[in-house]
């Protein structure tokens, strides 16, 4: 996965341009593909590091839903309404945190 800033992009598509031109002269300049793998590593860097924080929502929005299961589970009578709404809104969660990391992963 990769994360770019808007300034990276903009100059990651400024330097492909560079670099096409320059290929069509067949005289690519060695320091535009350099910087061009430099932004594309910080990119994949950044990219890591939020896929990873993306898996620790995920984990922790699932281990909330099965307590929040439990809960509606051992509820008395008079509160499983509200743990059964607390449920669902844990299940939320979980689906929302699901497809963020599939969109991240795909991406």
């Amino acid at each position: 996965m990769y994360s770019y800033t808007r300034a990276e992009s903009r100059e990651r598509n400024k330097l492909f341009r560079k670099g096409f031109r320059q290929a069509l002269a067949d005289c690519v300049d060695a320091k535009v593909t350099a910087r061009i793998h430099a932004i594309d590593q910080a990119a994949a860097e950044r990219g890591a590091l939020e896929l990873r924080a993306l898996h620790e929502v995920q984990a922790t929005a699932r281990q909330n839903l099965a307590a929040a299961k439990a809960a509606e589970r051992t509820a008395p009578r008079a509160d499983k309404t509200a743990a059964r709404e607390a449920r669902k809104a844990a299940e939320q969660r979980v689906k929302l945190a699901e497809r963020a990391v599939h969109k991240a992963e795909r991406d």
